[in-house]
């Protein structure tokens, strides 16, 4: 009897109080279903699907894109040599240095994939057009991207090496243009230049681009401790280039990728991006933002750092603004740095529209 009581009671208690109680569990769970749809960063705020962000450039270059499929799809080189003659360094330095990255890094990427026969147009670009300044530097970026593909292999150094001849000839056949000196910085960090090699190198871009950003981008990698160097050095270099800027210069932004470098791989402080280093530093990337020329090529490279640390900081409003202006293009630091590029930044995108 006593057992039937007890059975009686649960039971009642069953229906009283864990009924009523799944019912709610489902219902909070459907709520969240109906959440997830609402902040959905592709639905209702115009972004781009995550599959269809291009991971290849920070920002929009129609005409580079056009040139990287022809070459991929037919193996004419062509239309990236034609695209780069119509990309002078005297009046384009950053956008020249920013589509010889990207032919090379598509040459790259083609000779993993189908090692052997991948990227020969620009094989044949070089052996057809020796004289071509453009090809020559597509090939010397190519050949350091290959070397920084496996910092291990016993042909690390003479892979390095053969860049660095392809850079002289590339500078002979064109003088004026900074990018084959550009692409030296890298070969001299690749090969653990000493300080005074390296400043050489510095230098000499300096005295042909001196407000060049993605030339300051490279040089603050040999003074970062993420690569070697120490904080303090890359910081004061990032300050001191900053400090020296002319107004309309993306330079300001610089102390925010020094400050990117030498964040700890693991953070559980939120307060680490309200501390007075990471709010001036995203300040001043933002003033340079504001007052930059809106077609400046390394312009998306800084928005989507921004974008980065204001949501970190839970200002979601402002990192909205940063993703309105960058979205659809994600082949930009931080993305590039996560083996899940699209994943990478689809998280942050979505927490931002969820943080409203």
């Amino acid at each position: 009897m006593e057992f039937l009581l007890i059975l009686l009671a649960l039971v009642i208690i069953c229906g009283v109080v864990v009924a009523p109680a799944l019912r709610r569990r489902r219902a909070a769970q459907d709520a969240l279903r109906g959440a997830g749809t609402a902040v959905d960063p592709s639905y209702g705020h115009g972004f781009v699907p995550p599959e269809r962000l291009d991971v290849r450039l920070p920002g929009p270059d129609p005409e580079l894109l056009a040139a990287v499929e022809e070459a991929r799809r037919t193996q004419d080189w062509k239309p990236a040599a034609e695209l780069l003659a119509r990309t002078p360094a005297d009046s384009n330095a950053e956008l020249r240095w920013q589509r010889v990255q990207t032919l090379a890094g598509a040459a790259a990427q083609e000779l993993a994939e189908t090692p052997g026969t991948g990227g020969m147009w620009l094989r044949h670009w070089r052996v057809v057009a020796p004289k071509d300044a453009g090809g020559a530097a597509v090939q010397a970026e190519f050949l350091v991207q290959q070397a920084l593909r496996d910092p291990s292999s016993q042909d690390y150094r003479m892979i390095l090496e053969e860049a660095r001849t392809v850079c002289a000839e590339a500078a002979l056949l064109a003088p004026g243009d900074p990018v084959p000196y550009i692409v030296e910085l890298n070969i001299a960090r690749g090969l653990g230049a000493s300080e005074a090699e390296f400043q050489s190198a510095w230098e000499t871009v300096l005295s042909r681009a001196p407000q060049h950003m993605g030339a300051h981008l490279v040089a603050l990698r040999y003074w970062s401790a993420k690569w070697h160097g120490s904080q303090e050095r890359a910081d004061a270099f990032a300050r001191q280039a900053a400090a020296a800027a002319p107004e309309g210069s993306l330079l300001p932004a610089l102390p925010l990728f020094a400050v990117h470098d030498h964040l700890p791989d693991i953070n559980l402080v939120r307060s680490l991006y309200d501390s007075v280093v990471v709010r001036q530093a995203v300040e001043a990337a933002q003033y340079a933002v504001a007052h930059a020329p809106a077609h400046h090529p390394v312009l998306p490279h800084v928005r989507h750092l921004l974008v980065w640390f204001l949501v970190n900081a839970g200002r979601y409003p402002e990192a909205l603004e940063q993703l309105r202006a960058v979205d659809g293009h994600i082949g930009a630091i931080p993305w590039t740095y996560e083996q899940d590029p699209v994943a990478a930044y689809t998280a942050y995108r979505a927490r931002a529209v969820a943080g409203l």
